[in-house]
This record gives C-alpha cells, structure tokens and sequence, in this order.
C-alpha cells in the first residue's frame, strides 16, 4: 500500500469510527433523515435522489481560477476512484460537460493562512458532480467530502445525489507530531499529512526540540542537530518538501522548539546557553529535567535572534510556537547570575523571569515578521496580545485567555498518546455549549489540536494511534 492510499484509508477509517455508521449512504429523497459517515459533518447537508456512477466514462474538469493545487488534487482524487472503482479515468481540460467539474472563483492566498476561507458547494446528481468555492482552498475540502461519499453498492462505485454547503466551524485544526522522543521519517510525515487533508485538518504542529532530540538542520548553528539528534534529522530541504507537500494538500505547517525548558539538546552543542555549567547529555528516558536556557544573559538571545530567523526564513506560516511548559527553576534558583539578575530587574520570582523571558521572545519573533505560540504556561498579561496560547492543562486556561484578548488553542482533550475512549475526546470542545465567554471572547478561540506525543510510538504503530481517533 503506497504511503497516500494508506494515510487515507486510516483516515476515512476515522469517518466511519467516529460517528458509527459502518454501513452504505444511501441516496435518499430530500424528505428523509439526513444520516451520514462524513468527517467531519458539513455545515448543510441535503440528499437528492438517484446517485451518480464512477465508471469508464467518469471524467473530471477544472474551471475558474488556475491554481497547481487544484490540478493535483484532481489527479489524487482520479487515483483514489480509480482504485476504488477499478477502472481508468481521465481528465478533460477545461471541459464544462465534465462528469465531476471544479471551479474556483478566485485565487488563494500566497501563504496559506489562519482563518483563509475554506468554504465549498458541492451539487451531486445522477448526471455530473460539481464543486464551486471561492479560492482552492475550498476546491480540496469539497473534493475530500465527494470522495468521502463514493462508495460501493451492487458491484459499481457510485456517490448519492446530494447538496452540500460547508465551512469549518474553526480555523485551527490541528495535529502535533513529536519526532523528538521517538524518531519519525519523512515518509511518516506525509503519509500523516495525506491522512489530514482526507478529513480536513489544516495544521501540522512539528515538535523540533526536546531533551532527547533536536530534530532540524541548523546552517547557522550546526551543532545543534550534529550533536543533539544522533544522527535522526530533518535537513532543511526535506522541510521545504514537507512544507510544499502539505500546502498542496491545503495544510500550514508550524514549528515548535521548546526553550527554556525541554531544553537539553540544545545544551549539547552549546553548554553556555544553559543556566549551570555544562557538558550535557542526550537525555534517554521520559520525563520533566532541570535542565534550561539561562534567560538572564543577553549572548542567549543574541543567539536566538539568529536562529529564528533562520527558522523563520525557513518556514513560510506566520506562526511559530516556542512551548515555554514545565520549566523547572532549580537550576534559576542555584544559579547566583540568574539571581542578581532578577534583582536588578525587579523580578519577584522565577514566573515573573520565566515571562521576562517570553517577552523578549515574542519581541525577536515580531521582528522576524511571527506571531507567537506557547503552551498555556506563557499566558501573562504583560505580554503583547498577539500571542497565541496553547491550553494542555484544560478548558479554564483557554477561558482565561481569551477573557485578557489573547487568541488560544485548545490541546487539552486531545491528547492522543493517553490512548482515552473516543467519547472522551467528543466530550472536550474548544468552545462548550456552556460556556459563559461573550461572543467578542469566542471570537479568540481559534480551535483545537490533537497531540499525538512520541514517548510510546514509532513508525511501526503511529498510524494506529493517531487514526481513527483524530
């Protein structure tokens, strides 16, 4: 099985799971109960009669705006048909008459961005299929929906007559990959981002740094993945590839590297970032250390600058997280530096430096054109609004940020490495219909992320852990 049908068909696997409707949709008249296995559940759904067959004759067509995009997708979704159906499809350039037609009205965005309108029709009869949107964005959300749809029934592939009307409820849908704890290839990232874009998920959280592994290509600083990776990382043409694979696919990829804590790989290669004397070590096990960046010595953001820039430089999305959880202060607090330092500038405490330290970040990011993410740890009023927070520890974190303007991200819920019941995760909403949150608060949840934690997977069972459950 190549790496896209098997990242699919997990994922369609998760449509028919999650919302328990093993069986056949049927093509319905208009009147009865709209019941279906789509992943996710569109905004409007309303069945036709009759159905529309996929067989030697089915042929598809791109209209409107010109986009590669557009382009690719119809060719996967041919390949996914003609597996299905068993038969040799092809296309027809420009051809109106087309069984399955495609049309963008307007072009997308250079960059993908947060909040980029991904709204679609799709009006299926047992004639011909078609799929209007405002830009390609919307194209490759309604293309996953129609190929949701065709299934087999008495020997012939086919797709219910239809209308549907979609757009996402949120614009943050997420999934965090950690190949820092446990190593994770490069087919192991598109095969997961193939998996995404089937059941529309349009952001790909890359965890980079972390005690056990530092995972990137640095040209700036080498030593960085020479001595902190053994060996196991991504060079930064195979993160060009990834990047363009997942635009391509309508999905951002963001990047994360932990600091101050989580931070033992970057010590390796440069012990004098730390807060305590070097050398350090790769750490083996799992858990929390006391090893951290020392934030009171003005050569570690010197140092930061450039790296982020040169991450920056790198990755195309406005975004980029820094973690910022689970600092331990030993280290802060046995360090007679750290110490006078917090005393000249008034800090009362190890959280008041920890934010002194965020809010240098955020400032460096600024000016390498980013907006900010960090776990919900970061979350102080004297940082700049345009952070963004990311909640693990629960609901009330995202609450409260949103409550102070901050835009925040709900993971908690999430967390796909605990292996919870699925009715577990249905239970977590970013936004629950309880909610006390004016619609001027809500307005800063931006949506949610599953997390799929690399303590306990590897290429041979990650598959199985993420799907059905994401």
């Amino acid at each position: 099985m190549d790496l896209g049908t098997r990242g699919v068909s997990v994922a369609v696997l998760a449509a028919t799971v999650l919302l328990g409707h093993g069986g056949p949709v049927r093509a319905q008249p208009a009147a009865a109960t709209a019941t279906h296995d789509l992943m996710p559940a569109p905004a409007r759904l309303a069945w036709q009669t009759g159905q529309l067959v996929v067989d030697a004759r089915f042929t598809t067509a791109s209209t409107g705006t010109a986009d590669p995009r557009t382009e690719s997708a119809l060719a996967r979704a041919r390949g996914r048909l003609e597996s299905q159906a068993r038969v040799s499809l092809s296309p027809r350039p420009g051809g109106a008459r087309a069984t399955l037609v495609v049309e963008a009205t307007g072009p997308g965005l250079a960059v993908q961005a947060a909040g980029e309108d991904e709204s679609y029709t799709l009006t299926v009869t047992p004639k011909q299929a078609r799929i209007t949107a405002p830009n390609p964005l919307g194209v490759l959300r309604g293309l996953e929906t129609f190929l949701q749809l065709a299934r087999s029934e008495g020997g012939r592939t086919v797709v219910p007559a239809v209308t549907i009307t979609d757009r996402p409820r949120f614009a943050w849908r997420g999934l965090l990959l950690d190949p820092c704890r446990r190593w994770e290839p490069l087919e192991v990232v598109k095969r997961t981002l193939d998996g995404m874009a089937s059941v529309k998920l349009n952001v790909l959280h890359l965890h980079l740094s972390e005690d056990q592994g530092f995972r990137i290509e640095s040209k700036v600083f080498p030593k960085l993945h020479q001595m902190g990776s053994d060996g196991l990382y991504y060079t930064q043409d195979q993160i060009r590839d990834v990047i363009a694979y997942a635009r391509d696919r309508g999905i951002r990829v963001i990047p994360e590297f932990d600091m101050p804590g989580h931070s033992t790989s970057w010590l390796v290669g440069y012990p004098e970032l730390g807060a305590v004397p070097g050398p350090f070590k790769l750490v083996r096990e799992w858990g929390v250390f006391d090893n951290v960046l020392d934030p009171s010595r003005e050569e570690v953001y010197t140092f930061l600058d450039r790296f982020l820039g040169e991450m920056a430089a790198l990755f195309p999305d406005a975004y980029l997280h820094i973690g910022g959880d689970e600092v331990t202060p030993r280290q802060w607090d046995a360090s007679a530096g750290v110490q006078d330092f917090m005393y000249r500038q008034g800090l009362n405490d190890q959280a008041d430096f920890h934010a002194y330290f965020n809010k240098r970040l955020s400032e460096i990011l600024t000016r390498h054109g980013k907006r900010m993410v960090g776990w919900d740890e970061i979350l102080r009023p004297e940082l700049p609004r345009s952070i963004v927070v990311e909640s693990w520890r629960g609901p009330k974190a995202l609450a409260e940020a949103a409550r102070l303007g901050y835009d925040g991200i709900l993971a908690n819920g999430y967390y796909l490495d605990l292996l919870h019941p699925v009715a577990e995760h249905y239970l977590s909403d970013p936004i629950p219909a309880d909610t006390t949150l004016t619609p001027e608060e809500r307005r800063h949840v931006l949506g949610g992320e599953a997390c799929m934690w690399g303590e306990f997977v590897g290429p041979e069972n990650i598959d199985s852990r993420i799907w059905p459950r994401t």
